[in-house]
This record gives C-alpha cells, structure tokens and sequence, in this order.
C-alpha cells in the first residue's frame, strides 16, 4: 500500500518547516523560488494528494451553480439531461451544492436570453449551458467571461477558446454518417435535412453538413446530386413529400438533428422503402422506426453523458481545483438495429 504522507513527514524530508510545506500546497506565496521548486518536486516524486475532500467538508461553504438548458418539453432530446445532471449531483452529496435549471425554448432567441438574465440573478458560482444558438451564445459568453465566471459548455461548440466544451466532433459526426450512407447505396441522389432550426444560426447543423459533403467530395468518381432541405417540423410532412416529388432519383436522406422519425414516418406512409436514412438519437419513435427497418442507422450523441461530465468537471474544479479540460470529446457511437438494446436506457 502506498504511504500517506503527512504534512510534518514532507517537511522532514525537504528538510523546511511546516508551515513552508503548507504555504507551497496551498498555493499562498512567500516561499522562495528554489525552496518552492524543491518542495513541488519532492511533493510530485511521492505523489502527494492533499485531503481536499475533508478540508472542504470542514468549510462548509454552499457552491453555486447555475444551468443554461433547452426545455425538455419542447424537444424530447433533452429529458435525459436532467438524469445526467442528477447523477453529478448525487456522486458529490457530501457536499453543498446548490443547482438552478433555467430552461428556454430551443426555437427561440429571446427565450434563451430571457433565461439568461433570469440566470444571471441567481448569483451563480459557476454555469452548465448549451449554446444552442451561436450568436446569442457568443454574446452570453462573453458576458460571463466579463464577469470572471466559469463556464462548461456541451452538445454545441460555440468557440474553442470561448469554454469549455464536451460533446462530440461535430465536423466528424457529418463524415461518419456520409460513410454509412455510402455503405447501404450504390448510387442515386443524397438529401442532407435540417429540421426546426434556423439553419444560420446553428453551428452543429452546418458542421454535420460540412462533414457529410467532405466525406463525398474526397471521393474519387462520385457524381451524384448532394441536395439540402430545411424545414420547419410543422410543415415537415408537406415540403418533405414535395420535396420528394421534385427529386426522383433520391435514394438517401441525412438528418443532422434527432428528428428523423418525422422524415421516417412519410417515408413509411408513402412506402419509400428504396430510400435510406441516417439520422440522431436515441429517441422512442426514431428507435422505433430503427428496429422496422426504416431508418437504417442513428448516431448516438449520449446528451445524458454530456450534461453528466459537464457539471461533474465544474464540481471538481470548485471543490477540488481540479483543471477543466478545454475540449472533451466523446465517441461517435454507430447504432443499427441489432445493436440498439445495449444503448437504451431501462
């Protein structure tokens, strides 16, 4: 078993007093700069982990954190986040952490910035958001880096200098569905689909698209149509089914969000089993249409992970100063049919 050092065995083996050791460990200055590097090494070449858990219990101080979030009752996606957060929340319970969820409608400007604000008066220590809309995003950040607040961003990457972020490679995300489409057709036209987002204002949407029609531009001799559609998912069924009629020769549509299940329930309805699609999530209806057969593949984003790690890396780093990693990327999980069960939740 590896020996726990205490602060008064440090001393004697660096050969200074305690109270140099204390003041090097905790950061407080007033040590001079060999005496420092000597204790830093000394404390790195025996691993030394400091108690932090107890000396943050005996602080009693109350964390703050706040959460910028799309509201589950707009768009199913979602749900699954709170479950994530409340994971985080219950791994730290020795601790007081206090949690406020402000949650805005995910097709509306003014909704997240009306939340915004309201976050803002809670005072928050620290913030979980997901920047769901770039310019308005860019504009909070910026807010909150003015106010010397940390910020854990995930699902969209907004700026890589702007937070932190956990998600998936977005750009990379469009190129591994471009791949699984390649690999279930021969040849015919492509549609890529936005679904309920204004296409400009949503990084993740082009970034999938970008991905998907690089994957396709590297390819040597591919001459096929790549076409796009936007649509608002209450006009979904009439524009896809024009949509449709005006390119005959589709034979494989991309959706870039988790609304699949709206291209998958006309493609059913009108009985164009020829047509192959890839989609998002794990929702029940696109896991539905998954196991019939009619959307051929989804890639699972994991969003209960991503809200998870986020407040997970913004607890340790005010209760035990761990660093937040700038980028953390999670794998871009391929689900089929067969191999689907696994990924959902009980």
């Amino acid at each position: 078993m590896m020996k726990k050092y205490t602060i008064k065995d440090i001393a004697e083996l660096a050969g200074v007093s305690k109270g140099t050791i204390d003041r090097v460990i905790h950061k407080r200055g007033n040590v001079a700069k060999d005496v420092e590097d000597k204790v830093k090494q000394l404390l790195s070449d025996i691993n030394y982990q400091p108690n932090l858990i107890a000396r943050n219990l005996k602080n009693n101080r109350i964390y703050q954190i706040s959460a910028l979030l799309p509201d589950p009752q707009k768009d199913a996606y979602w749900q699954v986040c709170s479950d994530g957060m409340q994971q985080a929340l219950s791994e730290f319970s020795a601790f007081d952490i206090r949690m406020n969820t402000f949650l805005f409608d995910p097709t509306d400007t003014k909704s997240f910035i009306k939340q915004h604000k309201k976050l803002l008066d809670s005072t928050p220590d620290m913030i979980l958001m997901v920047p769901l809309f770039y310019k308005e995003a860019k504009t909070v950040l910026e807010e909150y880096k003015s106010l010397n607040i940390q910020v854990c961003t995930f699902n969209n990457q907004i700026d890589a200098s702007a937070a932190s972020f956990i998600g998936q490679d977005l750009y990379q995300s469009g190129r591994v569905a471009a791949k699984l489409m390649h690999s279930i057709i021969d040849n015919g036209d492509m549609a890529i689909i936005h679904i309920d987002e204004k296409y400009k204002n949503a990084v993740h949407m082009q970034e999938k698209e970008k991905g998907f029609k690089s994957y396709f531009e590297d390819l040597k001799g591919f001459k096929d149509d790549i076409l796009k559609c936007k649509i608002r998912y209450t006009e979904t069924e009439d524009k896809l089914r024009d949509f449709l009629k005006d390119h005959p020769n589709l034979t494989g549509i991309f959706v870039t969000n988790s609304k699949a299940f709206h291209v998958a329930r006309l493609l059913e309805s009108e009985n164009k089993n020829h047509i192959k699609l890839v989609g998002y999530d794990l929702l029940e209806e696109n896991v539905r249409f998954l196991k019939n057969g009619v959307i051929d593949f989804l890639i699972h984003q994991n969003p209960r992970q991503q809200a998870y790690l986020g407040l997970k890396f913004l607890i340790e780093h005010l209760v035990f100063e761990k660093d937040i990693p700038g980028q953390y990327l999670l794998p871009i999980d391929i689900i089929n049919s067969e191999n689907v069960k696994p990924f959902l939740r009980a």
